[in-house]
């Protein structure tokens, strides 16, 4: 397949990856576009991106824009993602959280930026594994993502071999999977506990309600600075006051938000700043 592209082109794709979902893609990740949408350009006899290009700007496929840019999105995600950090936010990081919500017995989590909901999957089995410490508590996991073809396929909650392979305990896969065919299927009573909804945390402005736990990791380091700032300013705004914000570990707060802080106590979290 002749894959020609000029720069003009992944420019345009480019821009609308982030006209559309926030997301940029710099020049020496325009691989990523060439690699995602071959596939889709096979599919539509497209002898290359020059031509994918014009035809999404002439409208004459209404529909191949929204192929394209969900085909360019990072959805990388894993179950239990960052073993190490998630022991630290299953495990003191919610202790915490329930000393302080202890009256009101009410844990609501943001997981944010969910791609295929293992992320959000992961938190109501590490729950479901301490459900004495929650006994009579009311949870609930909300997983956003900007990709409407990510959250169709999380909420369908089945995943292939090689994806419950990759952070999945083979304990946990028997206790709260089944196995369909080839394929596994999250128990329903995990799936309960998940809502997935289709949002853009740099666009979107309906209001989530507010949140004791948020998840947004790996997701704001692909934002442009004016971006990050209306990320953050979505995020500060869905956080309860002793709420904690966990992201990825090349992320920061830094220069994007003076109404959070590093957690003193648990590395890689952060906190409303409340004085």
């Amino acid at each position: 397949m002749n894959i020609h592209s000029s720069a003009k082109s992944f420019e345009i794709l480019s821009n609308l990856l982030e006209e559309r979902t926030g997301q940029t893609l710099s020049p020496e990740r325009h691989w990523r576009i060439q690699t995602s949408l071959q596939p889709i350009m096979r599919e539509h006899s497209i002898p290359d991106i020059d031509t994918l290009v014009s035809v999404i700007l002439s409208n004459a496929n209404r529909g191949l824009e929204t192929d394209c840019l969900e085909a360019i999105l990072n959805n990388e995600s894993c179950f239990f993602r960052d073993q190490a950090s998630f022991a630290l936010l299953t495990g003191p990081v919610l202790d915490a959280i329930r000393q302080n919500k202890e009256k009101e017995k009410r844990l609501r989590i943001w997981c944010s930026a969910c791609s295929f909901g293992q992320e959000a999957v992961s938190m109501a089995i590490a729950l479901s594994e301490n459900f004495q410490k929650w006994n009579g508590w009311n949870i609930e996991i909300l997983g956003s993502d900007v990709s409407n073809q990510a959250i169709n396929r999380a909420k369908k909650g089945l995943y292939s071999q090689f994806e419950v392979q990759r952070g999945l305990p083979i304990g946990l896969l028997v206790k709260y999977f089944n196995q369909v065919d080839q394929d596994w299927q999250v128990d329903q009573k995990i799936m309960n506990m998940i809502q997935y909804r289709n949002y853009n945390l740099v666009s979107d402005n309906k209001f989530v309600g507010k949140f004791d736990l948020i998840l947004c990791r790996n997701m704001l380091m692909y934002l442009s600075e004016d971006n990050r700032l209306k990320a953050f300013q979505n995020i500060e705004k869905a956080l309860n006051p002793n709420a904690y914000l966990m992201m990825g570990s090349a992320e920061t707060v830094a220069s994007y938000s003076s109404k959070l802080e590093p957690c003193q106590d648990y590395r890689g979290f952060y906190k409303r700043n409340l004085t």
